[in-house]
């Protein structure tokens, strides 16, 4: 196995770059990343219910859930979600 080429630092020449600040003026900033909580993406509390739909629904959400890789229940609470805050605007 070939080694990865290594940086000469001998011939490395250093220069001052007018585009980058001097070190006095560059602003600290701690802690800038979002914290594990905030990156959780959680689904608000659910209640399971038992609803009855046509079956050409039902295989329309579960077919493209399939071509999507994802869930026909998370598709129709989207939905009924996205209802609901329509509604809601235009009260």
């Amino acid at each position: 196995m070939q080694e990865p080429n290594k940086q000469n630092w001998e011939i490395v020449t250093y220069t001052d770059n007018p585009e980058l600040p001097d070190v006095e003026d560059v602003e600290i900033v701690v802690d800038f990343l979002p914290s594990p909580e905030e990156l959780q993406f959680l689904e608000p509390e659910t209640e399971k219910i038992t609803i009855q739909l046509d079956k050409a629904t039902v295989e329309y959400f579960r077919q493209q859930a399939r071509n999507r890789g994802g869930s026909y229940q998370r598709m129709i609470r989207t939905l009924l979600k996205e209802y609901v805050a329509h509604q809601q605007e235009a009260a």
